[in-house]
């Protein structure tokens, strides 16, 4: 097999460039990290997390790492080598998704599985999290690795429950923002209770910084539920309609389903039940959800969630690191990608 072309680094776009200003160092020195880490005997595990790491990433939970510990007042340097371990978690839980979902695109270019083969991708997903483990216990920071070891079995549970709901039209909002806690929005709370616990706070700041990373990680993956329904794909950076497709219930569908009449309940099921889900199929269901106003109703749960999250640190005093925690927040709502 001939070696893909790395994919250029794409340009990032965050809420404000200068809310990033006093992370921009650290940033450059988590991707530094990144790479070191993937080191490896086996060329095809650097390969692989390189082609990951060049794919225009948003660097999002290591950025609100960074962020949480300059809050706390941690002045060190464990926080990048904490950020870059994140990111690790992160990439391998892509590589692993990536090949349950059967994707091709990520982040508008081919997923590592459509190039590779499905068995390297899991491995090298493997790598990532030993060597994520591996790095923990060198820094013999336990309260960290406790916090990295309880995301990761919750991540696990969350994916496997998301599994065992596929096409269950019964799914409740309730339960489903329970998956989405375990399932997306710990790994993010993780991150933020990192930058407590490095910065040795009392116990209310780092319960604070966790519940903002875990209601800022609920509306990240609930403007996702959106953006698989109305994005481009250029935009979106993968195919969009992938939910349907896999028989992924999410909040937009399961607002219309609470909504809608019997028949177009049926319509709606028996859209689930099809494989493959056709064009004119899912543009039907997109027509339900416009009509009993989903996108709306999940936007306007996101928000609700971000402003709760900003409400949590109102344990701290207000500075620049706070109001860019904020425009991290902010950005979520606004995301095309």
């Amino acid at each position: 097999m001939s070696r893909p072309t790395l994919p250029i680094d794409k340009q990032q776009h965050p809420a404000s460039e200068s809310d990033f200003d006093s992370i921009r160092d650290e940033l450059a020195k988590v991707d530094r990290e990144f790479q070191k880490n993937l080191g490896s005997r086996v060329p095809i595990i650097s390969e692989i997390g390189e082609y990951l790491r060049r794919s225009g990433g948003k660097r999002f939970r290591a950025k609100l790492l960074l962020l949480s510990a300059k809050l706390c007042g941690y002045h060190g340097e464990l926080h990048i080598s904490m950020a870059s371990l994140i990111e690790f978690i992160h990439t391998a839980t892509l590589l692993h998704d990536d090949v349950v979902d059967k994707a091709e695109v990520r982040r508008g270019s081919a997923s590592a599985n459509a190039i590779w083969g499905n068995e390297p991708c899991v491995l090298v997903g493997d790598f990532l999290f030993t060597k994520c483990f591996s790095l923990l216990v060198e820094s013999r920071n336990w309260g960290i690795l406790q916090t990295v070891s309880d995301a990761t079995m919750l991540m696990a549970e969350g994916e496997l429950q998301e599994l065992l709901n596929t096409g269950d039209i019964l799914l409740t909002e309730e339960n489903y923002l329970s998956i989405v806690a375990r399932k997306t929005a710990i790994l993010i709370s993780a991150a933020t209770k990192i930058g407590a616990i490095l910065g040795n706070v009392p116990g209310d700041r780092e319960k604070a910084l966790s519940d903002f990373g875990m209601d800022v990680g609920i509306a990240f993956q609930l403007i996702d539920d959106n953006l698989d329904y109305t994005s481009k794909q250029e935009e979106f950076g993968k195919k969009i309609g992938i939910d349907l497709q896999e028989g992924k219930i999410t909040l937009p569908l399961i607002f219309t389903l609470s909504r809608c009449t019997p028949e177009e309940r049926l319509c709606i099921q028996k859209t689930l039940e099809t494989h493959p889900v056709t064009e004119k199929a899912f543009f039907d269901v997109v027509s339900l959800i416009e009509r009993y106003e989903g996108i709306q109703y999940t936007r306007k749960r996101a928000r609700e969630f971000v402003e709760r999250a900003k409400r949590h640190l109102d344990l701290f005093p207000d500075s620049k690191d706070r109001q860019a925690l904020f425009a991290m927040a902010d950005y979520i709502l606004e995301r095309k990608l």
